[in-house]
């Protein structure tokens, strides 16, 4: 079902208590092909200044709606057509607020693979089931209820047969209650412990040393936090760990009997009821609740670490730049030595040098970095804060010490996250054609230090190591909001446009790669641009991007 953009816009204001009137202009916006950046900075006036943050909700709890409302009529058109649309169940199924109770209500009704209640319901069971269900009073002996179903074929052989049937139907029509999905639901929320146990057979393990720290814990699954939850589905996905959330058996036990079992039950029904109950919160409640309860808690593990991810990355982007100044850059390493190279103020590459002071040749390297020096003075030594950078820092100032190169020369780390990754990425190719993977590593630690933004933007967020389990998150929603990071950031900050790489220009609100090559190629033809207006005279490059 396809909602039209009033209701929408309603829906979508009430669930997140926002005003309507940015709302719906937001919509709209996002409709016509706006992104997040451009609305928050140049359509104030239409949102009534809502933010990045108000306008990314707005945008992702859009589709929430799109999605709910699109199951809410598919739900409706299958009852519909199987000819089980009651009033009562229409009206449920209308005021539910959420896909969880949506689905809870359609679960009796949904087609699903082929289940032991089926099978029972085919052999004739469901009569008997209808007796057990109802609980009465005065029932007949065990044997007398069930000797009607019983059968010279081999499905039906006895009495036990009969009555474990009929125990699969009713213990399916108890798990299918949306009431008690609910309450058992709320319960693992509330209650449930977060238990984390060596995998069979992994107990001596010698790789289960590096979860030592989560190995035996139990903790209020609520309030374990994200990086614990992290770890330990880690374990799980290596075949280290197993993870189960736990809750007192009595209390579960407790709350599905006062929800389906009536008084006065005839003694024979009461005991076959009691079987039929633990099955359903054995073998089809907890089960499924336990996982559905363990997406919800990996969800907000993954919201929680995508979050800190952002703020981190947010922090590197706008790191103070050292500016237009030349810098000599150093990608440290030890028995490879570390590669050297001076940059202009501009970030091009004047010479470079590999040089060993971490192998017995300190001397000599020192010599050879006071002449690169000499050859190409800089403003500041830019170190990488991998391997052997507390090692090569200490180098540089001993040479400082010496007098071998001067004192006022600023010695900076700088993190070199996500080096490699640029030096062999085809940006990095196109760029420095002519040097080595492994000069292009100290290149680009030299220009993060003369401006982050321009150089970190070349790389792929979820490369320049803003967090500890970024890979265990879903891919798609980190890459997702880290994109979001880098655009805000870059709308935020603004770029030069006759210096802005192709990498650079694409995140601005309004443009992509295709029109920031062209961008960039017609400034190659046509030289520096003059004013902004010259942008209307790149190809492609219509009124509404540059709007």
């Amino acid at each position: 079902m396809s909602l039209d953009a009033s209701t929408r816009a309603q829906l979508v204001s009430r669930e997140l208590s926002l005003p309507l009137a940015g709302v719906t202009a937001t919509l709209e916006l996002l409709e016509g092909g706006a992104t997040v950046p451009f609305i928050s900075r140049y359509r104030k006036e239409a949102t009534g200044g809502l933010d990045d943050e108000a306008i990314s909700r707005i945008a992702a709890h859009a589709k929430v709606v799109d999605a709910r409302e699109g199951r809410r009529a598919s739900i409706l058109a299958s009852l519909t057509e199987q000819g089980v649309l009651t009033p009562a169940l229409q009206k449920a199924i209308t005021s539910a607020t959420t896909l969880t109770a949506l689905e809870d209500l359609y679960l009796p009704y949904r087609p699903k693979r082929r289940t032991r209640a089926m099978v029972a319901k085919e052999r004739g069971l469901q009569p008997l089931a209808e007796v057990l269900l109802a609980q009465g009073a005065s029932a007949g002996s065990r044997e007398a209820l069930a000797k009607p179903y019983v059968s010279d074929e081999k499905e039906l052989p006895d009495v036990e047969a009969v009555w474990a049937g009929a125990r699969d139907i009713v213990a399916e029509t108890i798990a299918e209650k949306p009431e008690l999905r609910a309450t058992l639901r709320q319960l693992f929320v509330d209650e449930a412990q977060l238990s984390v146990e060596a995998a069979r057979g992994k107990s001596k393990a010698p790789e289960l040393a590096k979860f030592a720290d989560h190995l035996g814990r139990k903790e209020r699954a609520s309030l374990a936090p994200s990086h614990r939850v992290l770890a330990a589905e880690r374990g799980e996905t290596e075949g280290l760990l197993k993870i189960s959330l736990e809750l007192e058996p009595a209390v579960v036990n407790s709350r599905v009997r006062n929800a389906v079992v009536k008084r006065g039950a005839a003694p024979v029904l009461a005991k076959e009821f009691d079987l039929a109950i633990e099955d359903a919160i054995s073998r089809l409640m907890l089960p499924s609740l336990e996982s559905e309860r363990r997406r919800a808690l990996k969800e907000r593990a993954d919201e929680d670490a995508i979050a800190v991810f952002a703020k981190n990355l947010t922090a590197l982007l706008l790191a103070a730049p050292l500016g237009g100044k030349p810098v000599c850059a150093i990608d440290p390493g030890l028995r490879t030595g570390c590669k050297v190279a001076s940059l202009d103020a501009r970030g091009e590459v004047l010479g470079y040098e590999t040089i060993f002071p971490h192998t017995g040749r300190e001397s000599e390297a020192g010599v050879q970095l006071a002449k690169l020096l000499k050859a190409h003075p800089p403003e500041a030594i830019a170190i990488g804060n991998g391997t052997a950078g507390r090692e090569t820092e200490l180098f540089v100032k001993k040479l400082q010490a010496s007098g071998l190169i001067s004192k006022e020369l600023r010695v900076l780390s700088v993190s070199e996250a996500g080096a490699s990754v640029y030096s062999a990425s085809e940006v990095a190719r196109e760029e420095l054609p002519s040097l080595d993977v492994t000069v292009r590593g100290a290149v680009s630690i030299g220009r993060r230090l003369q401006d982050p933004l321009a150089e970190l933007v070349k790389i792929d967020p979820k490369s320049i190591g803003v967090g500890q389990y970024q890979h265990d998150v879903g891919q798609p929603a980190l890459s997702a909001e880290l994109d979001r990071v880098v655009e805000s950031v870059v709308n935020r900050v603004g770029v030069d446009l006759n210096t802005a790489s192709p990498t650079l220009l694409r995140y601005i609100a309004g443009l992509g790669p295709a029109l920031a090559t062209a961008i960039v190629s017609y400034r190659a033809k046509h030289g520096a641009f003059e004013t902004r207006s010259q942008l209307k005279e790149v190809p492609r490059l219509g009124a509404r991007a540059f709007e």
